[in-house]
């Protein structure tokens, strides 16, 4: 394969058109009904916990079903994606997915006091000495277990999709742009949940809430359909603005090269990449499942409360998405390298980070929000540029499977981060711990990164 790690847009070209936007709107969109399927769960945490008879202990485990499902969704997703293509990829991820979603209703029809145990016919001395390798819990938890696992193993084919579609239809100067503004669909859609659900669930139950928040998706895989189409095979776009795009890309032979996971380990921005998804990624799916249940117990709200203070949180979060690969592009702009630009925008984004420590002191709602808030922002804008590195140093083929195995070890982490705090939770009744660890966790990743990637550069390989 040939490449010009030199190529960038002209000082002549010209956008020519805006239709790459509406592939980044159809994007944003798709982001956010994943957002709102997996959050729906952490908004009913409480009501649930009540109805069902859930400890903190099994919530964690049903957290922690899906973070090791959606790892290997993850995972397999990016390689399917690159496999398939995204035209084709994309809308089977989200069918199944939503069907998954609304399975979680049907955990309705069973027994409530029935109880799953996992035993060991062959090995019942484990039972005794050995009891935290024996699971036992009530019978709709382990329901949602599964539908959770469902749910994660078909989402995890999103992001991969995502950047491979970023990748494909904008020049490097935007792709940070691009990929902060889909991503915003995270925290729209992270918003609209925790606003609307409380809602829906006062009105018709936990389990039509499921029902209706898993549709949503199915209306997006029609629009999908209908609108979207390959850069070169699409007649919206006009000549203009495929030569901008083009332009803005490294220069490569159009034959499709498969790189093999093993081969992908021989490159340091790989290795990067992993490194910063297991020491900081797994922070958001903390946020994601156990921030509204940190504010409910933190300062005894109700679940409409909670879920409008979680919607502030993940409001707060959307502007660290957008502005972090703003910025990036803003210095771009301004004559920085990439290496320069996409450093300093990670930087800034890990030291803003750190105060989080201080979250379970805070004294009022409104101050751990947005101690949490500004956290949740920083790795929201540090996520955009660091998925930014990825198709930066890689050749196109590669970059779903990089984002693949990178979100299959975030999220695998996220499994055990997950488990672990629900039983530290059932122990201590404290997040000051796990509020600690992430605090210093994004500095720690960028210093690996700097001593991995000197200099960021396109399509390097080693």
């Amino acid at each position: 394969m040939k490449t010009n790690p030199g190529s960038s847009v002209s000082a002549t070209a010209t956008p020519g058109g805006h239709f790459r936007w509406v592939i980044c709107s159809l994007l944003f969109f798709s982001v956010a009904v994943n957002y709102i399927d997996r959050l729906v769960l952490a908004i009913l945490k409480k009501d649930l916990c009540r109805e069902l008879g859930w400890s903190d202990s099994d919530y964690g485990w049903i957290t922690a079903a899906f973070s090791f499902a959606y790892a290997f969704g993850y995972l397999f997703g990016g390689r399917l994606m690159d496999r398939w293509g995204v035209k084709r990829g994309l809308p089977i991820f989200v069918f199944c997915w939503s069907c998954a979603a609304a399975a979680h209703g049907l955990c309705g029809l069973i027994g409530v006091g029935t109880t799953f145990t996992l035993s060991y016919p062959w090995f019942s001395w484990t039972e005794k000495e050995l009891t935290w390798l024996t699971l036992s819990l009530p019978m709709t938890a382990a329901g949602f277990m599964l539908a959770r696992i469902a749910l994660g193993l078909t989402e995890g084919g999103n992001f991969p999709g995502a950047i491979k579609t970023v990748a494909e239809w904008y020049p490097v100067k935007e792709r940070a742009l691009a990929t902060g503004l889909f991503n915003a669909g995270t925290n729209v859609g992270a918003v609209l949940c925790p606003i609307g659900v409380p809602w829906l669930y006062a009105h018709f139950g936990w389990q039509t809430t499921f029902y209706l928040t898993g549709a949503t998706g199915f209306v997006w895989v029609t629009a999908w359909w209908f609108i979207y189409e390959a850069p070169e095979k699409n007649s919206r776009l006009s000549a203009a603005e495929s030569a901008y795009i083009k332009q803005g890309q490294p220069a490569t032979e159009e034959k499709t090269i498969k790189v093999p996971w093993l081969r992908l380990l021989g490159y340091r921005a790989v290795w990067a990449y992993l490194i910063a998804s297991i020491l900081a990624a797994p922070a958001w799916g903390f946020y994601q499942f156990f921030v509204p249940d940190f504010l409910g117990k933190r300062f005894g709200l109700s679940t409409q409360a909670v879920g409008w203070w979680t919607g502030v949180f993940f409001a707060l979060a959307a502007i660290g998405g957008v502005s972090g690969g703003w910025l990036a592009g803003w210095f771009l702009g301004r004559g920085w390298t990439i290496n320069a630009a996409r450093k300093v925008s990670l930087l800034i984004c890990a030291l803003a980070v750190v105060p989080v420590f201080l979250a379970p002191f805070a004294s009022s709602v409104w101050l751990a929000v947005l101690i949490v808030g500004i956290a949740g922002s920083a790795h929201q804008g540090w996520s955009a540029n660091l998925y930014s590195v990825v198709s930066d140093t890689m050749a196109k083929e590669a970059i779903s499977s990089v984002i693949g195995v990178g979100g299959f070890v975030a999220y695998f982490t996220g499994g055990f981060v997950n488990g672990f705090t629900g039983m530290l939770l059932q122990k201590t009744g404290s997040y000051v711990p796990v509020f600690a660890y992430f605090s210093g966790m994004y500095v720690v990743s960028l210093i690996a990164l700097q001593l991995l990637i000197p200099t960021v550069r396109p399509e390097q390989r080693n």
